[in-house]
């Protein structure tokens, strides 16, 4: 059957492979589709991911990296859901994902494995365990619920499917198992069904199943089926069965029968069964498909089947709905995705036709509205109307597939059947049906309701319109306006009748829901008309309306304007006010005519409406400078003031403050320029100084950064103002005004008019005024007050000013004040000038009691010092003292006093405890240098004594006082060489000082001194002094130790002497100090006189290196650890023997590493196994014991080594074995290995002395493949190929050591023993891809014979991309060109069949291979090989390519060879496409053929080629047939004249006609009318007249006949013609009388509609009149009704009344 006919149509919705989804993952368990939105791919490999294929966008996958056992996409939704097993456990994580939020919705661990699971609704997972199924949702929190348990006859089973019916019901859970034993091949299927609300199974024997639904006729309630597909073995009988069972039958309610059908299954299908089924809702079919690709097409209702195809070559393994189109989808092990589909067009015809199942093809038809049926349906329903049983007509008619029978015809056969008595009307019966079973259209729905009206039953209109059951028209809601103008309304709505919908809206008044509904439909009615006819009556209304029309989109259809114009004609100021303030408010330029207009209005008629308006802000772009004319005479001067633009109107209107509000009017002078507002400000003051002056101070302070200060200073002082500038000036001094000038002229200010207070206030407040010029300013004006004189005075340092202005002008009062309650710390200064101003000491000595403790005493005491009044003070500070003062001032000026009476200073000095000693000091030095010394030494003061003694030579004082400081930094700078007086200092110390003192701490801060100031001699001899002669420090530790110490430093000569006659010092430290400073001998006399051996033989060895000593030393003392000194440095100088020696002496076990090292690199292996038994007596070392084997080994004592390893050791024998073997000790490493069972070393040891067949068995005992390659190499080496192949066999197992073997096999020559190996390791359990491959790849390269069997007999074991280049390289081209074709790599496969075509082609094979290639190259490639070599055979390569060639280049390949001929076939083939290449080639061949017919064929069936190049070519041809195609090409290509003429030519006068007629050129014609005159042909001038009458004027065919004599043969033209223009007249005269009807019709309901619009005019009254827009002169011009002109002879102004004017 044809694909085009079948009632089924596959298609290849895409391919998984082409997505980059590699084959293995084409599974069922890793494939899953849930619905037709989504497939979901799980991948392992090369990294684990999941492919999501959305199928409205197949070739965009999402692949997501994740790691999971199964995924699950949601039916509808992008969610996904996971399941992974947790590691080490048989449970499994569940996890559901929101693609599109990213975000986890659930997770869950089940505490038992998922087997399967799926989704059973989108909100629903249903998951299957071993023992139990579940339900999981999605939404809430919950877990999954236990739904059952599964029966017994699926335990063992590998569930497939579960599914549950759409009320979640039912459920069934469908499994397969291994068949019968008789007959293994048949998989069983199992099912269980499960009732939800009886809680029971029930086990049934089926492969596949699915719910559906189907409503009984008779019931209102659609019933729940069960479909079901089974395919049984008993006693080798096969039954396949498909069954349709009712599920919970409604009692009382008719019900659904059970249906039961054969499937039938081909003979080569006997092993096939069902995999998967489908219910098609939409249709009511049942699709059933088997694993093998069968697709079984069953009615849902009748069982009855429909169709059966295999749809797919592959296996089919997955199936899912496609409740969009009515089919399903499938995925086969290939990786297609089939769509399969209702072929809507055949189905029905197929089943009447093919299947003569004309009942099943009519509800097929009226269940799905399929066409096909048409004949069938209206058949039957004439012979049930024939019959008289109107309710199956009715029932059929409403049933009709496509509307069929619900036409009029069928309404007017029900009308016309009588009403018999008692009985419902046939037609009411039709209505009713179809009211049953949807919806009427238009016609059923209007004859039905005049039923209804007719009766006067509104209320079933109303229902039927309520459950949507007619279809609204214009006319149905006519004929309900006549009983219900609301119902009717709503018809129209829903009938979209516009301009009825407007009509009815205007009846009722609703206006406002005219422009909603109107936007909503897209209508534009007559807006204009509806708002004069809402004006009349409700003139607020209007305003909305005309606001609403202002705001629909794309703007208001009536001008702004012209409604404006309508609410002024009526008078309507506030309407119109309030309708332009809303649409103005965007404030366009546009618009400023209207802002003018609405502010002229109202400025005339309510001033105070037009000054909010102004207020507000809104308007900016009316006519400014004629609303400032308006506004003036308004009396609004303010808003006059801001349109103004010019200076003189400004200053006019300004001076009215009077009414004038001032806060507004400062905010004005903000909007001036500088030198206007100046201006301005200047004729306020000159017409009203006193009055405006306050409105002028506060615009000058609001503005004078606009201003400038400075400015407005000048403006009132040109005024002499200076009140204004007072008050101007002060918000300057609270703001951060810092221009010291401003200051000064407010403090002017405010002095001139009296504000002493203020005045005082900012001379104390303020920072920025010029404190000079301010102090002179004071001092001038002579205040009352001095106050601000005084704050000015004592904040900038004018104090003695102040005091000699105030005691000249004798304001003795004010000094009190300011010293005692203004600023007690300025009295010094204050007592100063009163010094200088000579006034009494009384009252300056009352002036100090007077502050007393608040008085300053240092700066008081330096004024009077300075003057010498010192004396005055003393009063006042034993008065300071008596009352406890410890102030050091106090002191200091007290101890002055004394020391300049000479009244005992000295006692005053030392006991009083408060004077500053340096001030003092400093004092005194001039007056007496040891008095001076006296307070420096009580208070410490360094740098002032040693001046003061350096300077008067009181060097015995200053040596005195440094050793009692005992202060580091005061010795460091008396003791530095760039101190001139050190010398004296010294010789004070060393002869006074130091012998005076007795305190060792001054000696020791003495000694330390002078070592830090490197003065080694003098320290010497001070020590001398101090140590060797009798003292009270002879003995001391420190002492000695310094003295040893400084003589190696300074005098070496002196040291040993020294370490002979000292005893009491630090031999250890000092011994040390004597090495580092080289004195050895010193040194290691130091050391033997306090008995410390080790250190004194170290400098033997180490300083002195002398080893001979050291040993003569050791010798004499006899001590363990001087003997391992000893040892260690013959060790250092290669004397190894000697030094083993000595640490056995030592009995020293703890350099063993080094003495180990020493004897392996000076050989001497036998002293060093003596040390290492000793050495082992000490520790237990790996080290030790390992080194005492390899020493036997070196040495060649094996039975000690025997001995030693079976005796308690801690060597690692590992190691140790491993560095015999290194060192090719192979006998020694033997017995470590074998004693260790190191089989790995101990076989490659055996291979090294040529023991294979032990290194075999160690090898096996090791089993490592690193050790049977070593084995197996050496035995490869050694020509032992048996052992070598029993090592080769454990070793090629391993994938990645496989081609090292094979390569070491080749490399040595060893080809037949490689093969060998290989051939042995096919039959190995553990055989892998590697074996296959190599051993192919080496039968390429050695044994070519043996290729072509292995790889037909491997193919799927074979990594074909290495055989592949192993072919290639080996120039195997046959085996290449199958290993090509294995691998899918068709382009590499035909490349080389055409390359290599002796050995590689074969034609089959080729056909095969070509057309999947993907290089469209390789098929012009492969037209030039057949060309070359199989020319016989090109037609048949050519056809199979024939849909993916370019035709075009095949045929200019083969033109360009000659061989168009041999083509032509092919070209024949595939001329249907219109190529014009291959026409221009077939006609070519046919013209050279001759063929006519075939010619005339192709011209006519395929334009595209050179029409006039064939045609130019054949009209030059012997044959007629030829040159009539030539003509025939002419005309075809609209050369008429040229076909024309060679149809004359040859005579071919009917070829001539119809050329001409087809032409419609007129010329043409006439001239072939007076060619066949010319040649006499009469008949053919009657014929040509009738073949082209349309074109011939009667007058010239007329003429031509009267004058040649044949009017008789135009005589039939003439009368044709007088009959076509009778009728064209009648026609006319028929239209002109029709036209003039409609135009009297249309004049007089002009005239109407005039005299109705003039007398609603003349009931309107008269409006205000408007000015005239600007650039027009008269009125606007006149607006009709309804946007038509106005009728009558002249112009009319709208709607009768006068034009308006201006005011």
């Amino acid at each position: 059957m044809a694909a085009a006919n079948a009632p089924i149509a596959m298609r290849e919705a895409l391919t998984l492979t082409s997505l980059g989804i590699a084959p293995q993952f084409v599974t069922f368990t890793h494939v899953t589709m849930e619905s037709e939105k989504y497939i979901c791919v799980r991948e392992t490999s090369p990294q684990n991911s999941v492919v999501i294929i959305d199928m409205a966008m197949p070739m965009q996958p999402l692949r997501r990296p994740i790691t999971a056992d199964s995924a699950l996409m949601n039916p509808n939704t992008r969610i996904l859901a996971l399941k992974a097993q947790i590691p080490g456990t048989t449970q499994d994580h569940l996890q559901i994902f929101n693609i599109e939020a990213k975000t986890k919705i659930k997770s869950h661990q089940m505490p038992e494995q998922v087997v399967f699971w799926k989704w059973i609704t989108p909100k629903l997972l249903g998951l299957v365990t071993q023992t139990s199924v579940y339900h999981w949702s999605i939404e809430g929190d919950s877990e999954p619920t236990k739904m059952f348990d599964r029966t017994a006859n699926l335990a063992n089973n590998q569930i497939i499917n579960y599914r549950c019916d759409p009320a979640e019901k039912w459920l069934v859970l469908i499994g397969i198992a291994p068949g019968a034993p008789e007959r293994p091949q048949l998989v069983k299927g199992n099912m269980q069904l499960f009732s939800v609300d009886q809680q029971r199974s029930q086990a049934l024997e089926a492969h596949a199943a699915s719910f559906a639904t189907f409503k009984v006729v008779g019931n209102e309630n659609p019933s729940t089926l069960i479909c079901f597909a089974s395919k049984t073995t008993n006693a080798g009988q096969i039954t396949s069965k498909l069954h349709v069972i009712e599920l919970g039958a409604q009692p009382g309610k008719p019900g659904f029968s059970k249906k039961q059908a054969d499937l039938f299954f081909p003979p080569d299908f006997q092993d096939d069964f069902p995999v998967a089924m489908q219910v098609s809702q939409k249709y009511g079919l049942i699709y059933v498909v088997t694993k093998l690709g069968l697709l079984f097409v069953y009615d849902l209702e009748t069982a009855a089947a429909v169709y059966r195809n295999r749809i797919s070559p592959d296996p089919i393994f997955l199936t899912a709905e496609s409740s969009s189109t009515g089919g399903f989808y499938a995925i086969n092990r290939r990786g297609q995705v089939l769509h399969a589909t209702v072929n809507d067009a055949t189905v029905v015809p197929f089943v009447s036709g093919q299947l003569n199942n004309l009942e099943l093809a009519v509800n097929l038809a009226k269940r799905a509205n399929l066409p096909g049926a048409e004949n069938l349906v209206v058949q039957r329903f004439q012979e049930l109307f024939a019959q008289t049983k109107y309710k199956e007509a009715a029932e059929l008619a409403a049933e009709s597939p496509q509307g069929l029978l619900r036409t009029p015809e069928t309404v007017a056969k029900f009308q016309s059947v009588p009403v018999q008595a008692g009985q419902t009307p046939p037609l009411l019966q039709y209505f009713g049906t179809l009211l049953t079973r949807g919806k009427l259209n238009a016609f059923e729905s209007l004859e039905l309701s005049r039923l209804v009206v007719n009766q006067n039953k509104k209320n079933l209109l109303e229902n039927w319109l309520a459950e949507d059951k007619l279809e609204c028209s214009e006319e149905l809601g006519d004929l309900v306006k006549t009983v219900d103008n609301d119902l009717a309304l709503k018809i129209y709505i829903k009938a979209r009748a516009t301009p009825k919908v407007v009509a009815a809206f205007a009846e009722r008044r609703e206006f406002d829901k005219i422009l909603i509904y109107s936007k909503q439909v897209g209508y534009t009615p007559d807006y204009l008309f509806l708002l004069q006819t809402i004006l009349r009556t409700d003139p607020q209304g209007a305003v909305n309306f005309a606001l609403m029309m202002s705001q629909m989109e794309g703007g208001c259809p009536v001008d702004y304007n012209t409604i404006t114009d309508l609410f002024l004609q009526r008078n309507m100021i506030r309407e119109a006010t309030a309708f332009l303030l809303d649409v103005l408010k965007p404030n366009l330029p546009e618009h400023a005519f209207l802002q003018t207009k609405v502010l002229e209005i109202n400025l005339v008629t309510y001033p105070n409406v037009a000054d909010a308006i102004l207020a507000n802000g809104m308007f900016s772009h009316y006519d400014r400078p004629r609303i400032a004319q308006l506004c003036e005479k308004a009396g609004l001067y303010l808003r006059a003031l801001q349109h103004y633009s010019e200076l003189p109107d400004i200053k006019r209107v300004i001076v009215n403050t009077h009414a004038i509000e001032p806060q507004a009017l400062v905010e004005f002078f903000g909007t001036l320029s500088r030198e206007w507002a100046l201006e301005c400000m200047k004729d306020l003051l000159l017409v009203n100084l006193r009055g405006n002056l306050q409105i002028v101070v506060q615009a000058a302070k609001e503005y004078s950064e606009q201003l400038g200060v400075d400015a407005c200073i000048k403006l009132f002082e040109q005024f002499k103002s200076y009140e204004g500038l007072y008050f101007f000036l002060g918000s300057y001094l609270s703001s951060r005004y810092e221009d010291p000038d401003i200051h000064f002229k407010y403090i002017e200010a405010a002095a001139r008019t009296g504000q002493i207070k203020e005045v005082e206030r900012v001379t104390r407040e303020s920072n920025f005024y010029d404190a000079e010029k301010t102090k002179n300013f004071l001092m001038e004006a002579k205040l009352p007050d001095a106050r601000p004189l005084i704050n000015v005075c004592d904040r900038f340092g004018f104090v003695p000013d102040l005091t000699h202005y105030l005691y000249t002008n004798n304001m003795l009062r004010y000094i009190e004040g300011y010293v005692q309650k203004v600023n007690p710390g300025n009295a010094p200064l204050v007592v100063g000038q009163l010094l200088d101003d000579e006034c009494p000491e009384d009252f300056i000595k009352g002036l100090i009691l007077s502050v007393r403790s608040l008085l300053p005493v240092e700066p008081l005491v330096d004024e009077c010092e300075k003057r010498n009044r010192l004396r005055l003070l003393t009063q006042f500070l034993e008065h300071l003292v008596s009352e406890g003062s410890q102030d050091v001032h106090v002191h200091n000026a007290l101890g002055k006093i004394i020391i300049d009476s000479n009244n005992n200073p000295e006692h005053f000095l030392t006991t009083n405890p408060f004077y500053d000693s340096r001030v003092v000091g400093k004092y005194c030095e001039k007056r007496d240098p040891t008095l001076a010394v006296v307070a420096y030494r009580r208070g410490q003061c360094d740098d002032e004594l040693i001046n003061v003694t350096n300077k008067n030579s009181l060097f015995k004082l200053q040596a005195r006082y440094v050793v009692e400081r005992m202060d580091g930094d005061l010795w460091d700078k008396v003791l530095q060489p760039e101190n001139e007086y050190r010398r004296q200092l010294i010789d004070q110390v060393v002869s006074t000082a130091l012998p005076e003192s007795k305190s060792p701490e001054q000696v020791s801060a003495a000694v330390k001194a002078f070592m830090t100031a490197d003065l080694p001699h003098e320290l010497i001899e001070l020590l001398e002094k101090i140590v060797l002669q009798n003292s009270a420090f002879s003995g001391n530790f420190n002492l000695q130790n310094l003295l040893i110490l400084t003589a190696i430093k300074a005098d070496p000569s002196r040291v040993m002497d020294y370490v002979n006659r000292l005893d009491n010092f630090d031999g250890p430290a000092v011994g040390e100090v004597a090495v580092e400073a080289q004195l050895y001998e010193e040194a290691f006399a130091i050391f033997k006189k306090f008995n410390l051996n080790v250190q004194a033989v170290n400098v033997l060895l180490d300083n002195i290196q002398s080893i001979e000593r050291a040993e003569e030393f050791a010798f004499r003392v006899e001590e363990d650890a001087v003997w391992s000194q000893v040892a260690k440095a013959q060790l250092r100088e290669g004397l190894v023997s000697e030094a083993i020696e000595s640490f056995i002496r030592a009995d020293d076990a703890t350099h063993f590493l080094d003495v180990i090292r020493a004897a392996e690199e000076a050989n001497v292996y036998n002293d060093l196994v003596k040390y290492l038994l000793m050495v082992r007596q000490k520790a237990r070392e790996p080290k030790v014991d390992g080194e005492l084997i390899f020493a036997y080994a070196k040495i060649d004592r094996l039975s000690d080594i025997e001995e030693f390893i079976l005796m308690p050791n801690v060597a690692n024998l590992q190691n140790v074995g491993d560095r015999l073997y290194d060192e090719e000790l192979y006998e020694a490493a033997k017995i470590i290995y074998a004693f260790i069972s190191n089989w790995a070393k101990l076989a490659v040891t055996l291979v090294k002395l040529k023991q294979f067949q032990g290194a075999v068995d160690a090898a096996r005992k090791a089993n490592s493949a690193k050790t049977w390659k070593e084995v197996c190499f050496a035995c490869v080496d050694a020509e032992e190929f048996r052992l070598a192949q029993i090592c080769g066999l454990n070793i090629i197992v391993q994938v990645d050591d496989l081609e090292e073997v094979s390569e070491y096999y080749q490399n040595r020559g060893c080809f037949n023993e490689l093969i060998a190996l290989m051939e042995s390791g096919l039959g190995l359990e553990r055989a892998h891809m590697g074996i296959f491959t190599e051993l192919g790849v080496l039968y390429a390269r050695y044994r070519s014979e043996k290729l072509m069997e292995h790889i037909k007999l491997f193919s799927t074991r074979l990594n074909i991309p290495k055989l592949i280049r192993a072919c290639d390289e080996q120039q195997h081209w046959k085996e290449l060109t199958y290993l090509y074709i294995q691998y899918d790599e068709f382009d590499n496969a035909a490349t080389t069949i055409m390359n290599h075509s002796p050995d590689a082609w074969d034609h089959l094979q080729f056909k095969d291979v070509c057309v999947k290639v993907a290089n469209v190259e390789l098929y012009y490639k492969a037209v030039h090989f057949y060309l070359q070599e199989h020319p016989d055979l090109i037609n048949d390569m050519l056809n199979v390519l024939a849909l993916r060639l370019d035709h075009t280049r095949v045929v200019d390949i083969m033109r360009k060879a000659g061989q168009l001929h041999l083509v032509k076939p092919y070209m024949v083939a595939v001329q249907s496409n219109n190529v014009s290449a291959v026409n221009e080639a077939l006609n070519e061949l046919y013209v050279e053929e001759e063929d006519y017919e075939r010619l005339r064929e192709s011209v006519d069936m395929h334009d595209n080629f050179d029409q006039i190049g064939l045609a130019q070519k054949l009209e030059k041809h012997e044959l007629l047939e030829m040159r009539r195609i030539a003509a025939y090409i002419y005309k075809k290509a609209g050369r008429w004249k040229q076909s024309i003429a060679l149809s004359k030519k040859d005579n071919m006068y009917k070829d001539c006609m119809e050329t001409c007629s087809q032409s419609g050129d007129r010329e043409l014609s006439e001239d072939l009318l007076v060619y066949f005159i010319e040649q006499g042909k009469k008949e053919c001038f009657a014929s040509c007249l009738f073949i082209c009458y349309d074109l011939i004027r009667p007058d010239v065919a007329l003429e031509l006949a009267w004058m040649n004599n044949m009017v008789d043969f135009a005589f039939p033209y003439l009368l044709q013609f007088i009959r076509e223009y009778t009728s064209k007249v009648d026609d006319l005269v028929k239209d002109k009388i029709e036209s003039q009807n409609e135009e009297r019709a249309k004049e007089k309901e002009e005239k109407d509609l005039v005299a109705q619009k003039n007398m609603y005019a003349q009931l309107l009254p008269l409006a205000l009149p408007a000015p005239p827009m600007p650039g027009m002169g008269g009125p606007p011009p006149p607006l009709g009704v309804m946007g038509m002109p106005p009728m009558g002879p002249g112009p009319m102004p709208a709607f009768g009344m006068p034009p308006m004017g201006s005011y």
